[in-house]
């Protein structure tokens, strides 16, 4: 049933409607979430998977995928090295990190949108600092990081 002719074809994993799943869930693929997710979700870093919020769809804790489409309600933090895209009735409470994104008119996030490609800036030029104290270069390292260029949002997009 499952041999080896099927761990090369990608697999889709759903959540359906009439599900509340509780706890952690990691995953390759597809992941689609049109009922409700209480734990957090981790994918692969740098892999293809995508992760799905339609509509009635809602998680409550944090998203750390790749490829992340949001239409339902994220109530945690997404981080995504690869592409987030917000639907017109996407709503999230918690800060979005992002390579690309795409936010469709109707989408609302409450927290920071912050470009990780700042991020990395700021924590190579601390990198490349080099000072006689290095308690102070690891303060400034940590300081960089934690406040990089990023747009606190709170409204919806019109």
């Amino acid at each position: 049933m499952f041999g080896k002719e099927n761990r090369g074809e990608a697999g889709v994993t759903l959540v359906a409607t009439n599900c509340e799943l509780v706890g952690d869930i990691h995953f390759n693929d597809q992941l689609l979430i049109n009922g409700i997710v209480k734990g957090n979700i981790y994918s692969q870093s740098g892999s293809k998977a995508t992760v799905t919020v339609s509509e009635k769809g809602r998680v409550r804790g944090e998203i750390r995928v790749p490829n992340v489409v949001v239409n339902g309600k994220v109530f945690g933090d997404i981080n995504s090295d690869r592409h987030v895209e917000l639907a017109a009735k996407a709503e999230v409470k918690g800060n979005v990190y992002y390579n690309l994104i795409e936010m469709v008119m109707g989408s609302r996030v409450d927290g920071q949108l912050v470009n990780m490609r700042d991020v990395k800036k700021s924590a190579k030029a601390v990198e490349g600092k080099t000072g006689a104290n290095s308690d102070k270069a690891v303060s400034e390292k940590s300081e960089t990081i934690n406040t990089p260029q990023v747009a606190a949002v709170s409204s919806t997009v019109k």
